[in-house]
């Protein structure tokens, strides 16, 4: 990805050698990128080329094992608040989809912005799942503020639940301003200096894509579908599976009737967040593959969603399919 060598790794390569070449994205003109972030990567990529090994090949190599070990520890914690909130059954369904995919052996260790926001998704729906609020908004604000700002999108459907929930409105409201600040902060700073003036990242690249004359079509337009082709590639018949998750929880929640709910609000909300991203971005003329990278996760959880949905309403209806199932996926 050109992003990648050309806005994380030169910049990155300036920070511990102090030379590198300079995108227009780092111009002080622009400051669209945040130095910030570089930083989460530079610094064990530093330490390690200071204490323990100066081959530079070595050391792009090891910055793409934490990558790879920090993505890994993100998808065991979602996967706890899977298992925890749906079951194992949806859990085992999801570590399966996710193992196996390209897009996620891909995504796992780039360098960008829209891989380390994927780590912080994971972490974001596997605290909500385990109902720890603060981590939620914690990720979120590190996702949303030191990674793509476009992220918060995923976690509007879980800002809203909290807010509708008059309990939770107060301890939303603190605890986003107190986290907001300690993020922001230090973000700041850290940009003001390297830019040589009042830098805020986050809220640039936002006017500079949404709110420009051009935006993003400036650097090229894809066809509709380049999407669905795209995803496709990445997660197969998971992608396919995946878009079946509405109209599956749509007849589950209409049509079957069974002791336990097969629908619940946690389903909906984890799904409208995919949704979302989906709505916004498919509709975009400028695509990138790693415009979608936040909702990998989401892909393989919502596929599992539709064919744990499709078990139990088959085993509502025929009870006797519910040994056949349990025994395949146990």
């Amino acid at each position: 990805d050109c992003d990648e060598t050309f806005n994380y790794w030169e910049p990155t390569h300036y920070l511990i050698h102090g030379t590198g070449f300079q995108t227009w994205e780092y111009s002080p003109l622009y400051a669209i990128r945040s130095y910030a972030f570089l930083w989460i990567y530079a610094l064990p990529a530093f330490l390690y080329s200071s204490l323990i090994q100066t081959n530079q090949l070595l050391v792009f190599y090891y910055t793409r094992c934490i990558a790879a070990f920090c993505c890994a520890l993100a998808e065991t914690y979602l996967y706890r608040g899977i298992s925890h909130q749906f079951g194992p059954s949806i859990a085992r369904l999801f570590l399966f989809f996710m193992v196996l995919s390209n897009g996620m052996f891909i995504s796992s260790t780039a360098f960008l912005p829209s891989s380390f926001s994927m780590y912080m998704t994971a972490l974001t729906f596997g605290a909500w799942l385990r109902q720890n609020h603060k981590i939620v908004i914690l990720t979120q604000a590190i996702s949303a503020l030191i990674g793509w700002p476009f992220t918060a999108l995923l976690g509007l459907p879980i800002a809203i639940e909290m807010l509708i929930n008059k309990k939770k409105r107060i301890f939303f409201a603190k605890w986003s301003a107190i986290i907001g600040v300690s993020v922001l902060l230090p973000l700041v700073l850290i940009d003001t200096y390297y830019y040589g003036k009042l830098v805020l990242a986050p809220v640039n690249i936002v006017l500079y894509n949404v709110f420009s004359s051009h935006g993003p079509d400036l650097y090229g337009t894809e066809p509709w579908f380049f999407y669905f082709t795209n995803c496709f590639l990445n997660f197969n018949l998971v992608f396919v599976v995946s878009l079946t998750a509405l109209p599956v929880m749509l007849f589950c929640k209409l049509f079957v009737k069974s002791k336990r709910n097969i629908v619940n609000s946690s389903h909906i909300i984890c799904l409208s967040s995919l949704l979302l991203w989906f709505a916004v971005f498919f509709s975009q003329s400028h695509k990138e593959e790693r415009f979608i990278y936040p909702a990998y996760p989401l892909i393989c959880l919502s596929a599992a969603f539709a064919i744990e949905m499709v078990q139990k309403a088959l085993t509502a209806i025929i009870p006797r399919l519910t040994y056949f199932y349990s025994s395949l996926v146990l």
